[in-house]
């Protein structure tokens, strides 16, 4: 039970080291803050309100929402009642009889607050109302009328807008939570996967991915060096058809930056592949992009997915996403140079074949005879 304990409680840290070093984390959110900001500059997103306000989390839209329209209340409210104030309508003012006010029944704060209420929802109960003798009454309760109005244009246009945010669409398409480095088609390739969650296709979909590392060349440090990954499909790597879970690979030649990694190397690594899927919504034709990332130990070599793909004897083609993420060992080099047959991360030295195992003389490299 100890031991148990101590495991999972160091699998937990590990875990958390790794969404702490993640620049990019599983669902896409960029793990990056920014610091010594010029007060100028953040202004900047006051003038940008309209992104400021989309960007905002629910609980802060629902605050503002309640906040915005309550103070409005009660800044007309203290309107209506200088108003009346000033026409002597109060009851602390005892108004004579036969007196005319400039809005009936608003004799106190209360009741100033329930008409800007009134007047601004247009809920109008009867009992309070303007009358002909306030020319400012009838010019006030216009101008609130409109302002409630652009009021309501907003909050609505923002709701609207966050509820049909492409990245809730994005929600729905998901990537494998591992990457795999096996054989495919004669080479060595990573593989990834990722899946559709609906029937509704993604237009014009576009898949890459870059190798975020820090590069030290020349005695300059670069932090976040950035190297392109082209990742691809059977059918090549633009217009992707996502009717149904993809397996998306990287071919690991000389040109890759893998290539020099090997098995008992690649843990060691300290890289973050970042992958990217863009398209447009076909319900919506709003574009959006999907983002996930793979650190070294998220990458399985020697490995490859099961097949998720089936057709059924009346003809129809089911996924099973049981065996989306599920992956079994394949036999597989242990290093690029080993599987293309180079010198690179082993010791080869120069031999003679002698599979007869026949007694032969071997020139030494002096050029003496044994």
């Amino acid at each position: 039970m100890t031991r148990s304990l101590r495991e999972w409680f160091k699998e937990y840290m590990s875990e958390r080291r790794g969404r702490k070093n993640r620049l990019v984390t599983k669902d896409g959110r960029c793990n990056i803050e920014f610091g010594n900001v010029m007060h100028r500059n953040r202004f900047a997103y006051v003038l940008d309100f309209w992104t400021t306000f989309v960007e905002t989390r629910w609980r802060f839209i629902l605050l503002y929402f309640v906040a915005s329209f309550t103070l409005s209340w009660f800044i007309f409210g203290l309107i209506w009642y200088w108003l009346a104030r000033n026409n002597g309508d109060l009851l602390w003012q005892n108004p004579p009889p036969g007196h005319k006010p400039c809005a009936f029944s608003v004799n106190d704060m209360t009741y100033a607050f329930l008409f800007s209420l009134e007047t601004q929802s247009t809920i109008g109960f009867g009992n309070i109302y303007v009358t002909d003798q306030c020319p400012g009454g009838v010019a006030l309760i216009v101008i609130q009328t409109i302002i409630g109005l652009f009021i309501n244009i907003f909050w609505c246009g923002i709701v609207m807008t966050k509820i049909s945010l492409p990245k809730k669409r994005a929600k729905t398409i998901t990537f494998s939570e591992s990457a795999v480095i096996c054989p495919k088609k004669g080479t060595l390739c990573l593989q990834i996967r990722v899946a559709n969650l609906r029937k509704t296709l993604m237009i014009g979909s576009q898949i890459y991915g870059k190798l975020l590392r820090t590069t030290v060349t020349g005695g300059e440090t670069v932090i976040l060096d950035q190297v392109s990954i082209d990742f691809m499909v059977d059918a090549g790597k633009d217009n992707l058809f996502f009717v149904c879970p993809l397996t998306l690979y990287h071919i690991i030649d000389k040109s890759s930056p893998f290539f020099n990694m090997a098995v008992d190397t690649m843990h060691q690594q300290d890289f973050e592949l970042v992958v990217f899927l863009d398209g447009m919504a076909e319900s919506t034709s709003s574009a959006c992009q999907v983002r996930t990332s793979y650190i070294p130990q998220e990458i399985m070599w020697g490995y490859d997915f099961l097949p998720i793909i089936s057709r059924s004897k009346e003809g129809r083609y089911r996924v099973d996403f049981s065996n989306f993420a599920k992956v079994v060992p394949v036999p597989t080099a242990h290093c690029s140079h080993c599987y293309h047959n180079e010198p690179g991360n082993h010791l080869h030295l120069k031999g003679i074949d002698n599979k007869g195992f026949e007694v032969i003389d071997i020139e030494p490299p002096n050029g003496t005879k044994m």
